[in-house]
């Protein structure tokens, strides 16, 4: 991101009074990255007022910032944040919850700083913004369709690693956190699934950047769609079968898979590149077993599973993919029809190894284990549910794509095997009552077949 211009007043002034507050709450945001790691300082990116800062208020401050902690890859740049920050000189009881702070000195001194995106008159303006598409300072705002006004905003919780807002159940706005440099997935594959005329997609109608970075996607809003996890968990609860909705959910990753190839470049996975897929997921591997002693006696079984992935002649093509798909991720219509939603991959990782050509097994094998793990909160735990879940979704995958992901078993195994393995950390770290449905994966897996 090269834009380092403030079009704030008195700009060399205002980080320094605002870090003190942003030292204490920024670690505290779940869209946080950086947890567990001490803020040893900050450096202002580019500052816009996108509602001037004087008088009483409200004012709103869209910052990009770099945040300083130890522990980065040596010439890796630090954590970029976006934040939208609403300014007032007194802060009404409706957004107390909101407070950051007040600031004790510089140009906003005595001044109330609180999360922009908690106040409804600030977050009209920014899809007012969005309406009208054009430049403020940095920032630049796109539009691919008129847009109706007048639409009361309000924030959605369940967000962990973005924000985002609903305005008049029309529409929804996603605000990355944490940017980098280059096209968001997020919007980027949209664009393209729209181009290729898949309607599996909500397309994006506006969004906004800064530089080469993608700052925050609006798209169509799905309101009478439900995600997929909590079907498949209110069928579990009732006792009912999910193998339609499976089976069908397989055909529709196979119709986004088939248009991503035809909007976009694909590649062939030559043996070389399998061989480092496979290597790479061995490390992996050493890794996990070393936090995770549990693993240790299933170590030459699932290496002996990466090892047939790398010798696997023909691997195929790869291609641009979801890169982070589960039932969380998908949304079913009252009409019964299938979406798939979220595509800006794993936030964890870097943004130029998401945007790389993949095998759609990787997919493939998220949705597999998402089934698993949907199981798991049945109990007693009802793993043929998801057994037969499993094969339904393959079959519906094969209907559409003209290949069964099953046929060729070696690297969709191997895709499998890396998120178990994944999971078993995630979980042994987090949720240690868990670990049981990663490790039936691991138990499973880890037997020759």
């Amino acid at each position: 991101m090269p834009e380092t211009a403030s079009t704030t007043r008195a700009p060399d002034a205002l980080l320094p009074s605002l870090a003190p507050l942003l030292h204490e709450w920024l670690p505290r945001q779940r869209w946080f990255a950086g947890k567990g790691r001490r803020v040893t300082g900050f450096t202002l990116e580019a500052a816009t007022e996108l509602l001037p800062l004087d008088g009483a208020g409200p004012g709103l401050l869209h910052l990009l910032l770099r945040v300083e902690q130890p522990g980065r890859p040596a010439g890796a740049p630090a954590d970029c944040y976006q934040l939208l920050l609403g300014v007032r000189t007194q802060l009404p009881p409706r957004l107390a919850p909101a407070l950051i702070g007040r600031v004790r000195q510089g140009p906003l001194a005595g001044r109330a700083v609180y999360e922009g995106l908690r106040d409804p008159r600030l977050a009209g303006l920014l899809y007012e913004r969005l309406r009208t598409p054009g430049r403020t300072g940095p920032l630049r705002f796109h539009a691919t369709r008129p847009l109706p006004g007048a639409l009361a905003p309000r924030v959605l919780d369940a967000e962990q690693s973005n924000s985002s807002l609903v305005f008049g159940d029309a529409y929804i706005l996603k605000i990355f956190r944490r940017v980098s440099p280059g096209a968001n997935p997020d919007l980027e594959l949209p664009l393209a699934l729209d181009r290729a005329g898949c309607s599996r997609v909500p397309a994006p109608v506006a969004w906004f950047e800064s530089g080469a970075a993608t700052l925050g996607v609006l798209q169509p809003y799905l309101r009478d769609s439900r995600d997929g996890w909590r079907l498949a968990l209110d069928a579990l609860a009732a006792g009912r079968e999910f193998t339609a909705e499976a089976r069908s959910l397989g055909r529709a990753t196979a119709e986004v898979h088939l248009a991503l190839a035809k909007a976009l470049p694909t590649l062939r996975l030559a043996r070389a590149e399998a061989e480092g897929l496979a290597a790479a997921m061995d490390r992996r591997l050493h890794a996990a077993a070393q936090a995770v002693p549990a693993l240790l006696p299933y170590v030459p079984g699932l290496r002996a599973v990466f090892a047939a992935a790398g010798d696997a002649e023909g691997a195929g093509a790869v291609q641009r993919i979801h890169g982070d798909l589960h039932l969380g991720q998908t949304l079913r219509g009252s009409d019964g029809a299938w979406a798939v939603i979220d595509f800006e991959g794993e936030p964890a990782k870097p943004l130029d190894e998401r945007r790389r050509p993949q095998p759609t097994v990787r997919d493939v094998a998220g949705m597999l284990r998402s089934f698993d793990y949907a199981a798991r909160t049945h109990r007693p735990w009802n793993a043929d549910w998801a057994a037969r879940c499993r094969a339904a979704y393959c079959t519906g995958y094969a209907e559409v794509a003209g290949a069964d992901p099953r046929t060729d078993p070696a690297l969709l195994r191997a895709y499998e095997t890396d998120k178990a393995v994944y999971e078993v950390v995630y979980e042994a770290r987090h949720r240690p009552d868990w670990l049981p449905v990663p490790m039936s994966a691991i138990q499973r897996l880890a037997s020759p077949r």
